[in-house]
């Protein structure tokens, strides 16, 4: 069977390494295309603004480049005009139907001087004729969104920060532009490698993040179709809210956090290497250990996304697949209190924790427990005012070991009460696994999804409300021995089988 001798961008993507795919039907691949779009252009629009006059960006030189299929897919008038802008499109269209309408000398122009098109044909039988992309070419970022069917029929959202995917997706572009018009792709190939940033900065990826889950429909519903099971859109639907999002594009989240942590690993992987060169001055030490540091932190968050949305996944009466062994916990807390100290440092707490003579062994998994700890920790500390104290105890209590954070808050008083002045931070509800702190720009895992992950690595999560006064934190995790008990086992099948079903339901609760 004669195949198109040039690779569409979907097979660009698919066969690229970093690149993860979820399986969804095509209204949820149509979804995902929308909000990543207008996350997109939000970032462009904050990005290149960014950069520009203080009056908005800069119609008189443009500062990007955009390539798109089957239409233009911005309609700000700011970046029409801040960005070149070309479209491929296997049927002739009227340019005056484009939101960025060309003038009659403009059209006239083009005639006369190729050069100038903005509107590029796709040959017949072209398999990118069936595909809707958009690739982004500016200084701070390259960015590739594609929509395409696969080989069933169905509809498949696939994206990428990799300068090196995009280009290859250029690349293929181009070779097309060479067939129907040589001279423009001289002009095109120049403009792209203008726009050619060495290094993404992680921030770039952290502001689409919160465009992306902003732009999440609160009121988007439908069967939600995964590798491995369907969930029945009847039997766990919950009642709509005006205030709530009723869900969360889990397979979405699951790509976001995966194409933030490649990125995020390169750039690591190259810090720890300067780091070990012997003639770096002491400045440049320690910015590389913050970049480390940095990058770290994020990569853990954002496993943490990724898990707790895998989690999503499972049926109700399936347990997690996560290995459980006996551990040495005094060895991860070994590892993690210096991290947690440093985090309570740069917000300006203290902290201090209490160790018995021997911390008896548990059963969990090591790796997923330091993060789900630390990621706990991170939350917790940005939600203590400035000077307060936290006091980490671990206790054995019967067959488990309770670790306990209580806080101790600086003391301000009200001016006709004794009691501490506190006020909690407000969070927003995202879907039905994230919180968004708006004073601080914060995105993090909101407490059911908290107590999910918790419970896949054989522990739990108590939390005590206190009024006028911060919450404690209580996770109680199994000691060595009683991972088989009968007794046990039971006890924490049942709170899983009550947290699961209240999972829904507490994101509802907690917006109000």
């Amino acid at each position: 069977m004669y195949q198109w001798i040039l690779p569409s961008l979907k097979d660009i993507l698919i066969n690229t390494q970093s690149m993860v795919t979820a399986a969804c039907d095509s209204a949820k691949a149509q979804a995902q295309w929308r909000v990543s779009l207008a996350a997109a252009e939000q970032l462009l629009l904050n990005t290149l603004s960014g950069t520009s006059s203080e009056s908005g960006i800069n119609s008189e030189e443009t500062q990007g480049l955009v390539l798109a299929a089957p239409a233009p897919v911005f309609s700000q008038p700011e970046l029409i005009q801040g960005l070149h802008a070309v479209t491929f499109s296997a049927k002739p269209f009227n340019p005056l139907a484009l939101p960025f309408a060309l003038s009659s000398e403009e059209i006239s122009s083009e005639k006369e001087n190729s050069s100038q098109e903005s509107i590029l044909p796709l040959l017949a039988g072209d398999p990118l004729a069936n595909e809707q992309f958009c690739l982004v070419f500016t200084n701070k970022f390259r960015l590739i969104l594609v929509l395409a069917e696969d080989s069933s029929g169905e509809k498949n959202f696939l994206f990428s920060f990799d300068a090196e995917v995009v280009e290859r997706a250029w690349r293929s572009l181009g070779a097309r532009v060479i067939l129907n018009n040589p001279d423009f792709f001289a002009q095109l190939e120049e403009i792209v490698q203008k726009y050619n940033p060495r290094v993404l900065d992680p921030q770039i990826l952290m502001q689409f993040s919160q465009f992306l889950l902003a732009n999440v429909p609160a009121s988007e519903t439908g069967n939600y179709i995964t590798a491995n099971h369907k969930i029945n859109k009847q039997a766990d639907r919950v009642e709509p809210s005006n205030n709530t999002s009723n869900c969360l594009d889990v397979e979405l989240l699951q790509a976001f956090a995966h194409e933030v942590r490649t990125p995020l690993s390169t750039i690591r992987t190259i810090t720890q290497l300067l780091l070990k060169k012997q003639d770096l001055p002491g400045n440049v030490i320690k910015r590389l250990r913050i970049i480390d540091r940095e990058c770290t932190e994020q990569i853990d968050r954002m496993e943490l996304l990724f898990r707790a949305a895998e989690l999503e996944t499972l049926p109700v009466d399936k347990p997690a697949n996560t290995q459980l062994t006996t551990m040495c916990l005094e060895q991860v807390l070994k590892q993690s209190i210096p991290r947690w100290q440093q985090a309570a440092n740069r917000r300006d707490l203290t902290l201090d924790v209490l160790l018995p003579q021997q911390v008896p062994a548990v059963v969990s998994n090591p790796n997923m427990l330091d993060r789900v700890l630390t990621g706990l920790m991170e939350n917790f500390t940005r939600s203590l005012p400035a000077g307060s104290h936290i006091q980490v105890q671990v206790i054995p209590a019967g067959n488990q070991l309770k670790l306990q954070l209580l806080p101790q808050l600086q003391q301000q008083k009200h001016s006709n009460s004794s009691e501490p002045l506190f006020t909690p931070p407000i969070r927003k509800a995202i879907g039905e696994l994230l919180t968004f702190q708006p004073e601080t720009g914060v995105v993090s895992l909101n407490l059911a999804a908290t107590k999910h992950l918790f419970q896949a690595i054989g522990g739990k999560l108590i939390v005590r409300q206190r009024p006028h006064q911060a919450e404690v934190l209580t996770i109680f995790l199994p000691l060595q021995g009683v991972e088989n008990s009968d007794a046990y086992m039971g006890k924490m099948k049942n709170w899983h089988h009550k947290n699961t079903k209240a999972h829904k339901v507490s994101n509802k609760v907690a917006e109000r």
